[in-house]
């Protein structure tokens, strides 16, 4: 499987998007297999999660999984009224899923069919700003707007205007701004906390720094706290915390705080993705490297969009940190032990199936493997309050 994320118009993400990518000999019912084999981690919640089996053609196989009551199956208009469109159809009535009306040159047609959809999906990439108004304005009686496949901040803006609910896509974490010279003064603090932590410095340092942004410390501890870490205590203060979780732990927090000090108005979804492609890789390395080294690769994940987040070059933001060679190796692209799991969580955020396959074998990772680590990821990112 792979992920996007479905942002509405505050730019906040609301629901996903994952998609199935099933081999030449595979069918429907290997992905309803597959699917149901994720019932034990599905995260149950108010989110909507898109099911997508990409230009493979759906069938009433699918139909077999029992999906869960906040996961919307993309049904392509098509599908409906072919050969095996009754079956499908007889398939929708009986089971009843939410499901979501890929809009095509059929759609018209699909939509007199006995079937309520809940949402309709338009492929930004085949309609005209134009077209998008149109045809939201025209369907929004049958169900919500959702672009998918989104790839500009400037085309997200425009769907936004054509009247989408939603809009799918990674087309937030391309930097879109000219890198700046330095870090500015909130980020410098930041840094200068993350080095003594790092060093094992003095609690009465570490203390009087973070005393200098009170606003830091206060977010600190909010992201201890939330559901995300799963402690059974609330911490108190930054020495309560250094007694609970030690300074390896408490690093990796301290590094989701250089993503606060963004005033970019997508730094939520940033931060979002950051921590989940942190908590990814960590995931992703289980078995795989020392324990001692997972703090490691979350770290490394969630600094794999400091640059945007910070708007300077990843060069500049890493030479203000003593981050061990490993994780600066797999951010600048030099290779390293850490390379490979940050290329197969990059990957994971594509449409190019083949490519995740091999590098999840290159691992030793299986398909049922990798998808549980990306739904666990998913699950931890959403618990955190960004």
């Amino acid at each position: 499987m792979s992920r996007q994320p479905l942002l509405n118009r505050q730019s906040r993400i609301i629901a996903s998007r994952l998609t199935l990518h099933l081999g030449e000999d595979q069918s429907m019912q290997d992905a309803a297999t597959a699917l149901g084999a994720l019932d034990d981690i599905w995260t149950r919640s108010e989110k909507s999660v898109f099911i997508s089996c990409g230009a493979r053609k759906i069938d009433a196989g699918l139909l077999d999984w029992s999906a869960p009551e906040n996961a919307a199956i993309e049904i392509p208009a098509a599908a409906l009224l072919d050969a095996d469109g009754a079956d499908l159809i007889g398939a929708l009535q009986t089971w009843q899923p939410t499901a979501c009306l890929l809009f095509d040159a059929q759609a018209t047609k699909a939509l007199a069919v006995d079937v309520p959809f809940r949402f309709i999906g338009f492929d930004a990439q085949q309609f005209t700003l134009a077209q998008l108004k149109l045809l939201a304005a025209r369907t929004r009686s049958y169900g919500m707007g959702i672009a998918f496949d989104v790839r500009t901040s400037e085309d997200f803006r425009a769907c936004m205007d054509a009247g989408m609910t939603a809009a799918a896509g990674w087309f937030f974490t391309a930097p879109t701004r000219q890198p700046a010279k330095t870090l500015n003064p909130a980020q410098t603090n930041i840094v200068r906390v993350l080095n003594l932590v790092r060093q094992n410095g003095e609690i009465r340092d570490i203390e009087a720094a973070l005393k200098h942004d009170v606003a830091m410390s206060y977010k600190l501890l909010r992201y201890i706290n939330s559901a995300g870490f799963g402690l059974s205590c609330e911490i108190q203060s930054f020495r309560h915390a250094v007694n609970m979780l030690g300074y390896d732990k408490l690093n990796r927090w301290l590094s989701l705080l250089l993503a606060t000090a963004s005033k970019d108005p997508m730094a939520p979804a940033l931060m979002y993705t950051a921590v989940l492609r942190g908590r990814l890789m960590e995931l992703l390395s289980a078995g795989l490297v020392d324990k001692a080294e997972y703090d490691n690769l979350f770290i490394t994940g969630a600094f794999s969009l400091l640059d945007v987040l910070l708007g300077v070059s990843m060069e500049q933001a890493l030479d203000a940190m003593r981050l061990p060679d490993p994780i600066c190796d797999a951010l600048l692209g030099n290779g390293g032990r850490y390379q490979p799991f940050l290329e197969l969580a990059l990957s994971s955020e594509g449409d190019q199936g083949e490519r995740i396959a091999e590098q999840a074998a290159m691992l030793g990772l299986t398909a049922d493997q990798f998808n549980r680590a990306q739904l666990q990821a998913q699950a931890f990112a959403e618990a955190m309050e960004f």
